[in-house]
């Protein structure tokens, strides 16, 4: 048989080869068109608003263009029905937080102040409307001016200003209030109290880095801290003044609605670096020591509380006190016996200042048992369990430990490294299924997702955001990935999580609650600038209406906010529908890494709009 010539196999090769490569070539230019048509689509679309505190607008925008899945995904989400628009709500509900009402707190038990716990409304009083803000509502100062300045407009009280006007807490100048930095027990200032207080434990150096400041005022304690480091959960009921957690997170300082009642505040176990009580009009001593005994459970091994106002240093003001001196002794004595019991070690008392530390571990405290018989050691389940979960009359039980010496739970990093570190809850193996490489990845993770969302939203790196809300934050890797920006983040862990990982959120130095977001959030209207969601809707889709949990993001997002929605399309897809309805402008935009990824991102910016000055009855 005669064979093909060499040319002609060269020939036949040479097409084939060809036909490959031309082939191949077409299919990776498509891929990169698709992904570069994406990634190139600026945001675009302004919504306009009055001035910014710097004299700035601080519009978001959009792009026109956006993804059509509406013919191809099809899918039933729990919500109340197809789009619907939703009217603006009275004006009366301008400062509406939904499960701290104090109409509704007045049904409650006043027992133990209960009233002023959550108290949530039922499915039938449910709003379908949206919070109105102020007819003159502007967008506040950007940090760190916003620390010293909120316009009266935002929040028109000035009852604090006159009831508080000695102790220098806030006064009004003008279109605006100034924060002063005073306080009750710190006529000098807060700066000047922090440094009275790092004079005797050591606030600087990486030690301390989170803390909680029950009855917090206007928070200016909290917010002075910030520069030193140190970030701090201030924490204060809805109570006769008006609208103090308001203030403090129209300053961009750390804050939410809560009271220590019967209920534990809903944050973990061994949670916080120090804790606070500047005269906070808790009573320490009652109820066999119970709230110091959820202070205890709260702070970390080796971590400090500081009293400060009554009864401290009572034999100078118990005059000014209106109370007897005998009363005072009796309620200080009671404190300290507490304070005893709980194995407490009392640091100093200075001035007016006197500190505790709790133990590094419970080694001694339990031999202690022999001869202190009350409070005994809690023998029930997880201490961390914090949500509507009442609090006991026991010592919470530290992780055991080999020696004296050891930091029961294991010993933290210093800040800044702890927030990068493995944390202990990780590397104990206390987390099933979380490694420390699933911990670094998870932060390479939203290292590149914060660089995509820079290139995406506006204003991330200019201050345009302050108050951000993780909705679902897992180990915290967003809030991490955000360190170098001027914002911080309340990370919240969804109170039906499969596994709990709010303890090493704080182990990282950052802060968070529990929240189960079939429920309003513990905070005023118009307290947060960005808004993150990642799957929180495929988390709660059969659980409660998607529509609520919008409009409850609608009432806690500025207006001119951004939420970042992460989900599959379906949901997206649901989401922005309902949204469409709220006056929010919204695009459906691929993962950062490229269109062929399932997940999508959806970017919305809240529009600005207020309330009208005297409105009309509905």
């Amino acid at each position: 048989m005669a064979k093909e010539p060499k040319h002609h196999q060269l020939e036949s090769k040479r097409k084939r080869l060809t036909w490959i490569l031309g082939v191949s070539g077409l299919c990776i230019l498509f891929y990169i068109l698709g992904a570069w048509r994406i990634q190139l689509l600026p945001l675009g679309c302004d919504v306009g608003s009055p001035a910014a505190g710097d004299g700035q607008s601080s519009s978001s925008s959009l792009s026109s263009a956006s993804l059509d899945f509406e013919s191809h995904h099809q899918v039933e989400i729990n919500n109340s029905g197809g789009t619907q628009s939703f009217p603006p709500c009275d004006m009366s509900y301008s400062e509406y937080t939904p499960c701290q009402d104090p109409v509704r707190a007045r049904k409650f038990d006043r027992n133990m102040l209960k009233y002023r716990e959550r108290h949530c409304p039922t499915k039938d009083e449910l709003l379908l409307c949206l919070i109105p803000a102020p007819p003159k509502y502007k967008n506040p100062f950007k940090w760190p001016q916003s620390r010293e300045y909120a316009w009266y407009d935002n929040i028109p009280h000035k009852e604090l200003s006159i009831e508080k006007a000695v102790q220098n807490w806030i006064q009004v100048e003008g279109d605006r209030f100034r924060f002063p930095g005073g306080g009750t027990m710190f006529p000098r200032g807060a700066d000047a109290y922090i440094d009275d207080i790092n004079e005797l434990i050591p606030l600087t150096g990486g030690t301390i880095r989170t803390a909680i400041d029950t009855g917090c005022g206007v928070a200016s304690w909290g917010a002075y801290l910030l520069k030193r480091d140190i970030l701090a959960m201030s924490f204060a009921p809805r109570d006769t003044h008006e609208a103090q957690v308001q203030f403090a997170l129209e300053r961009g300082v750390p804050a939410m609605i809560g009271v220590l009642a019967s209920q534990r505040m809903p944050y973990p176990a061994r949670a916080f670096d120090m804790a606070h009580c500047s005269r906070c009009l808790i009573p320490w001593n009652a109820y066999d020591g119970l709230f110091l005994l959820e202070v205890d459970r709260v702070l970390r091994p080796g971590g400090y509380w500081i009293l400060s106002g009554p009864p401290i240093r009572w034999k100078k003001y118990w005059r000014g006190w209106e109370r007897t001196q005998e009363d005072l002794k009796q309620e200080q004595d009671a404190i300290e016996d507490v304070a005893t019991r709980l194995c407490w070690k009392k640091v100093i008392e200075k001035g007016d200042l006197a500190i505790w530390q709790k133990p590094i571990n419970h080694i001694r405290c339990v031999e202690s048992r022999k001869l202190i018989k009350t409070p005994h050691i809690c023998k029930s389940d997880n201490p961390d369990t914090a949500w509507y979960r009442d609090m006991e009359t026991c010592i919470t039980p530290l992780p055991d430990v080999r020696d004296s010496e050891e930091v029961a739970g294991g010993a933290l990093e210093k800040w800044p490294k702890r927030a990068f570190s493995v944390p202990p809850r990780i590397s104990s193996g206390s987390l099933p299924g979380i490694t420390a490489q699933n911990f670094q990845e998870d932060n390479e993770l939203w290292k590149d997702r914060v660089g995509h969302y820079k290139q995406i939203i506006n204003g991330l790196h200019q201050g345009r955001y302050r108050n951000v809300m993780d909705m679902n934050a897992y180990l915290g890797g967003f809030a991490a990935a955000l360190l170098k920006y001027h914002v911080w983040v309340m990370n919240v862990l969804p109170a039906n999580s499969n596994q709990d990982t709010l303890g090493v959120i704080y182990e990282r130095g950052f802060i968070g609650t529990y929240h189960d977001w079939c429920e309003a959030f513990s905070t005023y209207p118009r307290t947060y600038d960005l808004i993150h969601a990642s799957n929180v809707f495929s988390i709660y889709q059969d659980r409660c209406d998607i529509t609520h949990i919008l409009l409850e993001i609608d009432r806690i997002l500025r207006p001119e906010g951004t939420a970042i929605f992460r989900d599959t399309v379906e949901v997206l897809v649901k989401i922005q529908s309902i949204t469409d309805g709220m006056r929010w402008n919204s695009q459906i935009m691929d993962h950062e890494s490229g269109p062929f990824n399932p997940e999508k991102i959806l970017v919305a910016v809240k529009s600005y709009w207020t309330g009208e000055a005297n409105p009309k009855p509905h």
